[in-house]
């Protein structure tokens, strides 16, 4: 049997995570799913539990392994582990912060763009030929716009620092007012979308924010107002925006996550009023190399005795 500290990867992890790890450790890939056999043999080795943003680590697989001392997550959101039971436990939680901030940020202002200027549509339309037939329909102006951002943490304010360079007039929601930040604060995200143009979501996930974009809030942004989410799927309650885009109660909307990925609803997929992407914000070879190496860092920093890079706290 070998030596290595032994961990469990819940999640598809890239080429470059996984390599370091394997290097290191003794890796068992998914087997919790894939062999529940196998996986009640090496359960009470496990030290470690790599997972990913969308991965789960609910408390009955933490129970299940007594001798867990860490779980480091390759991402900036965690909100499908249960962090409240692994610090129960003792066992810290670590995400990637901060290296993924610019990538996001800037995918926003892309998404934003491109629904308002329809830039996917226009170049379907000059492949598909209908050029031909005519001009296309004009588009919505950015410059100048009224921006809202549910949340302003560190991506949000990286997101209207850029928004800063097209004029736009920013404003915000979050729990309370942030202190050093200069933009204009609302209360809730219905208020704010009542007072924007464009409504960019880069709030956390979870529990606590589920559904925070209803039909309320989306009848607030109005039949000329865009909505942009590079959150979680789950902050939009997704039926209500589907129906709020065949109603027109508001312009459109660009969309980098859903509710359930990689399943996009048809309906979303077949409206011209939409611009979809699959969950690109941080995809950048060289943000996910270095979201794989602060995950390996937090990892083994833990078994050398170390003080973790990137603790989460709560």
């Amino acid at each position: 049997m070998s030596d290595k500290i032994e961990v469990l990867a819940v999640a598809a992890l890239m080429p470059f995570l996984m390599e370091k790890l394997r290097a290191e450790y003794t890796v068992h890939d998914r087997i919790h799913v894939s062999d529940p056999d196998a996986f009640a043999t090496v359960a009470p080795r496990i030290r470690g539990v790599v997972a990913n943003g969308e991965a789960k680590v609910p408390r009955e697989l933490i129970g299940k392994l007594p001798a867990l001392e860490v779980i480091s997550v390759f991402g900036v959101g965690y909100d499908g582990v249960d962090v409240a039971a692994a610090h129960e436990r003792g066992v810290p939680v670590t995400n990637t912060p901060e290296v993924l901030n610019d990538d996001v940020a800037d995918l926003a202002i892309g998404l934003l763009l491109s629904i308002a200027r329809r830039i996917p549509q226009a170049d379907k339309f000059v492949r598909n030929g209908s050029w031909l037939n005519g001009p296309i329909s004009l588009a919505r102006k950015a410059t100048g716009a009224r921006l809202g951002i549910v949340g302003i943490g560190r991506i949000g304010q990286a997101i209207a620092h850029r928004a800063q360079a097209f004029r736009m007039d920013i404003a915000y929601t979050a729990r309370s007012p942030r202190a050093g930040v200069p933009y204009t604060y609302y209360p809730n995200a219905e208020a704010l979308a009542a007072a924007v143009d464009f409504l960019v979501v880069i709030t956390p996930g979870g529990a606590a924010t589920r559904g925070m974009i209803d039909a309320k809030v989306l009848k607030a942004l109005g039949p000329q107002g865009y909505l942009i989410n590079v959150a979680r799927g789950t902050v939009i309650d997704q039926p209500a925006l589907i129906a709020a885009l065949q109603a027109g109660d508001i312009a459109g909307a660009a969309l980098d996550v859903f509710v359930d990925e990689p399943n996009v609803p048809a309906v979303l997929r077949e409206m011209d009023n939409v611009v979809l992407t699959p969950h690109i914000g941080s995809g950048t070879r060289q943000t996910r190399e270095a979201m794989g190496q602060l995950t390996f860092d937090n990892l083994r920093a833990h078994f050398a005795g170390e003080p973790l890079l990137t603790p989460v706290a709560s």
